[in-house]
């Protein structure tokens, strides 16, 4: 198998804003914190909420976590940030003020959650509820992975839902809801206006964001060693992103 390209690291933070404003969409799990078996047993390390509130004060507000964890839930590990927000993979939106951007997200019919949930009983799957979607992980065991993507697939396409795989999770949330969408949202309004945007992001799912940014003359990130197609730039780990940062 062909291996992927190494990508270059991107050049230094400071060098980018001074060449002009900056509008930083940040993805969570694996690319400001390192993964873990289980959704719940990330590691934040200490200071990264205020540190993240100091980078958006610095860059004047454009700065906006793009996550697939639901708003609710990211605040459990960060507090209340004072930092733009996009939940369940840009579902929901909202301001560094806490309005929503464009009006409340619509949430997924009940009935198809229970379907999930239903099936993950069954198979042994770990279930995931969201406020704007429902998914499936494995990475606790790695043999349901394709079982899962499979029943997902098959729900999204019954259903008319958007599937979404990511590091072994599969999701299904509302078409629109994905973070090439909530970075489009973002860059129509200010402080994010007539910015240059930068998407940084470990996941498949990141590839949404990545394409968005590129459109719009702006450069993609991409953590780890995945193949990024869409990529300019890589950063080994999540540690390594919270040091460009400078978080």
């Amino acid at each position: 198998m062909t291996q992927p390209i190494p990508l270059p690291p991107p050049p230094d933070l400071r060098t980018l804003i001074a060449a002009g404003p900056v509008a930083l969409f940040l993805d969570f799990d694996g690319t400001l914190v390192e993964l873990a078996p289980t959704p719940d047993a990330i590691v934040v390390p200490a200071g990264l909420a205020g540190n993240l509130v100091q980078l958006s004060e610095r860059l004047d507000g454009r700065l906006a976590l793009v996550t697939g964890r639901d708003l609710t839930d990211l605040a459990r590990y960060l507090g209340e940030l004072r930092v733009a927000c996009a939940g369940s993979h840009g579902a929901a939106r909202r301001r560094a003020d806490g309005a929503a951007l464009d009006g409340p997200a619509t949430p997924l019919d009940p009935a198809i959650v229970a379907e999930v949930e239903s099936f993950a009983r069954i198979s042994g799957a770990r279930f995931e509820r969201k406020d704007h979607g429902a998914a499936l992980h494995s990475r606790t065991a790695p043999a349901l992975e394709q079982p899962n993507l499979d029943f997902m697939e098959g729900l999204a396409a019954r259903r008319g839902l958007a599937f979404k795989r990511g590091n072994f999770v599969a999701e299904v949330t509302l078409h629109g809801a994905d973070k090439g969408a909530a970075v489009r949202a973002f860059m129509t309004t200010e402080p994010f206006t007539r910015a240059r945007p930068v998407f940084i992001g470990d996941d498949v799912t990141d590839d949404d964001g990545f394409a968005a940014v590129r459109e719009l003359g702006g450069l993609a990130i991409a953590v780890g060693a995945r193949p990024a197609p869409l990529a300019h730039f890589a950063l080994a780990c999540p540690a390594a992103v919270r040091d460009w940062l400078g978080v």
